[in-house]
């Protein structure tokens, strides 16, 4: 905190809640519940779900595999942005496994004083967590072809 910043009473707290790689159902509500702080005045949450389409073509199942040390890369990559970060607190959840339509893959929620700082590093967290973490995506199309990608 800038000694000529009067907007807090104190620094944010930098804390990383949750940093989690499962195969359980992400639940965006509690990950914003998680994070909530009487410093924060904004939490901003980012729901990346399952979509019916990717390149034009119908994707009708879907499959998320992720290396053995993928918790311990996205427990990194958060507690980097984290730190660089005027928040208070985030989680980031990331599901692996088989997911339907609609389901959520990745989950985050970022509290701060402000809400350009909260938008800003939910931004920067799912830019982040998709270059960085190691889980492979299987689609698998209407015409029953598939493609596995590198992302997350």
């Amino acid at each position: 905190m800038s000694p000529h910043d009067t907007s807090r009473r104190t620094a944010p707290a930098r804390r990383v809640l949750v940093a989690d790689v499962t195969e359980e159902a992400v639940d965006v509500a509690a990950l914003a519940d998680a994070v909530a702080d009487a410093a924060a005045g904004a939490v901003v949450t980012f729901a990346g779900v399952v979509r019916d389409h990717d390149h034009g073509r119908t994707v009708t199942d879907l499959e998320y595999v992720a290396h053995p040390d993928a918790g311990a890369v996205l427990a990194r990559v958060v507690a980097a942005v984290t730190e660089d970060a005027p928040v208070d607190a985030v989680a980031v959840v990331h599901r692996v496994g088989a997911l339907a339509l609609g389901d959520c893959a990745l989950g985050v929620a970022v509290s701060a004083a402000h809400r350009q700082e909260a938008f800003a590093a939910a931004a920067r967290l799912v830019d982040e967590v998709k270059e960085h973490l190691p889980v492979w995506k299987r689609q698998v199309f209407d015409d029953g072809t598939h493609e596995w990608v590198n992302c997350a």
